[in-house]
């Protein structure tokens, strides 16, 4: 038990930069709160006690703000960061040494019985208000960023980012360090297909103007503010 206990609190010094203290951690990290409380209601939920379970995990989630479900499996070196908001649902798996922000939901999308939550690999980050839906896979070393909504398989060494979740970075391009997400620096999938949408049709209007001065037809502008031509 000290073991483990030893092994949360090591890994909130490795994860949160402001973490100051082991008295400070007992005392002000509700995301450490969360994950030693949850250690208690899955012991129970696992010996066949489900009532005594879940009124473990509703004292979490009245003292942190995070709700788990006590049948939630986590791995080692789990860290919640901030966690106000977080829920994590009954049959969510979750790999080693996992990184999630505030406001995150491992939820279903029904009413369906068995396997509902997602499964979540090892070394994965999980940035603040992300959503991740149904019993999907996202593989190791994944990161997703701050406010996606994912709703798909997501293969290993992928960066997701928006809504719906899409991968913008794979394999080693664009690699975003495995021990943070840079949500400022996560690129904007539907801010490239506009800008590319404007290169081609400034392309296209200079093509235009062109053949128009060939064959002697002046040739206006569009004022894409107004839309009118100018």
């Amino acid at each position: 038990m000290f073991n483990w206990i030893r092994e949360e609190i090591k890994t909130v010094f490795e994860k949160d930069p402001a973490a100051k203290s082991i008295l400070e951690i007992f005392l002000c990290y509700p995301g450490f709160h969360a994950i030693l409380i949850h250690r208690i209601a899955h012991w129970f939920y696992l010996h066949k006690m489900p009532l005594l379970a879940r009124l473990i995990s509703h004292f979490s989630r009245l003292l942190t703000g995070i709700e788990i479900h006590p049948g939630a499996k986590i791995g080692k070196r789990f860290f919640i960061d901030h966690g106000m908001g977080v829920v994590i649902g009954e049959t969510t798996e979750i790999g080693d040494n996992v990184l999630m922000y505030q406001g995150v939901s491992l939820a279903g999308t029904g009413k369906e019985k068995g396997k509902r939550h997602p499964t979540i690999g090892n070394n994965v980050v999980i940035g603040a208000d992300a959503i991740v839906l149904g019993p999907i896979t996202i593989g190791d070393n994944v990161k997703i960023g701050a406010g996606s909504v994912v709703v798909k398989p997501v293969p290993p060494n992928c960066t997701v980012v928006g809504v719906p979740g899409r991968i913008v970075a794979r394999e080693g391009k664009r690699v975003v360090p495995l021990e943070q997400l840079e949500h400022g620096d996560l690129p904007d999938p539907e801010m490239q297909a506009l800008k590319c949408l404007v290169e081609r049709i400034a392309h296209l209007e200079h093509k235009v103007n062109e053949l128009a001065k060939e064959i002697e037809i002046p040739f206006k502008k569009l004022d894409f503010k107004s839309g009118e031509g100018i």
